[in-house]
């Protein structure tokens, strides 16, 4: 059994540009994994091409089978986290064992107040 946990501060989900958040990554493994991934990255959704970027990746050296350990970024200060009626810009946080890619997505707002930008034209 694989089992993958991402827990943020107070919960929230919604962050100003430029904020420093401390993420606490937990996990269970039948077995050790070689390395864990926690991966800040955002996508595009909507019409026309999907695009993928990874901003910061931090590395989680020679990890148990069963983990808890806390991982400190900060976060950009921009592109903004938006929707329109076209595209939509969303960020996540990604939680990656390697080398067989078990994983865990957590979406996460990066703008002004933690709250999305809307776009309705």
């Amino acid at each position: 059994m694989n089992n993958l946990e991402l827990a943020f501060p107070q919960d929230s989900t919604g962050f100003d540009p430029g904020t420093e958040i401390s993420i606490i990554a937990s996990w269970e493994f039948d077995a050790p994994p070689e390395v864990l991934e926690v991966r800040l990255v955002w996508n595009t959704a909507g019409k026309g091409d999907q695009d993928l970027k990874v901003v910061k990746v931090a590395r989680l050296e020679k990890p148990a089978a069963k983990e808890q350990r806390s991982v400190v970024l900060e976060l950009p200060w921009g592109p903004y986290s938006f929707s329109g009626k076209l595209i939509s810009l969303i960020w996540a946080i990604e939680l990656v064992a390697l080398p067989d890619k078990d994983s865990l997505r957590k979406e996460i707002r990066i703008a002004p107040q933690g709250n999305e930008v809307l776009i309705s034209q």
